[in-house]
């Protein structure tokens, strides 16, 4: 850390009796002291730690997510502490995404392009064939349906459906009149 960065003072300390917080602000301690940045610094670790603990409960009571010490507080804390022991973690203002490890952030790109792909394709409401060949895939199963897109006097518009690679085409042909 640069030498111009140097703590001088903080607003005092909230005390607590809750066993339960006073136990978060020992771990947070322990994970602001994981190097000698602290000390460089100047940094009081027991200080910081309860101030982070008591922004962290004041901060989510207001929006009433924390009514007490429960578990929604205790994973809150002990995903700050993971963080903070992070050396890999470039800033505290880091989103979840950022903090991903590569691992993390390669399943959550499949995943959402899994969706993505999902939701663009419209679910095939019509009659399962082997009749078809997919010109892109060369897969047989295919979803048909036919629509009168013309003049009554026209054949019907076959649109059909590889289940397979997603491939959409038509056909212009009647498939049950024999001429």
């Amino acid at each position: 850390l640069p030498s111009s960065l140097s703590v001088t003072s903080f607003p005092p300390a909230p005390v607590t009796a809750d066993s339960v917080r006073n136990k978060c602000r020992e771990l947070l301690v322990a994970a602001l002291q994981t190097d000698d940045d602290h000390k460089t610094i100047g940094v009081d670790c027991e200080h910081l730690a309860a101030q982070i603990e008591e922004h962290i409960l004041s901060c989510w009571r207001h929006i009433r997510i924390f009514k007490s010490t429960d578990m929604k507080y205790k994973t809150r804390l002990r995903s700050r502490i993971s963080n903070l022991k992070d050396q890999r973690i470039p800033t505290c203002g880091a989103t979840s995404c950022e903090m991903a490890s590569a691992e993390l952030k390669q399943i959550r790109e499949a995943l959402t392009k899994e969706s993505i792909r999902e939701h663009q394709l419209s679910k095939v409401g019509g009659t399962e064939t082997d009749m078809f060949v997919c010109s892109a895939c060369h897969g047989k199963s295919c979803t048909y349906t036919q629509v009168q897109t013309r003049s009554a006097d026209e054949p019907m518009t076959t649109f059909v459906y590889c289940n397979s690679c997603g491939n959409r085409w038509k056909l212009l042909v009647n498939l049950f009149c024999s001429s």
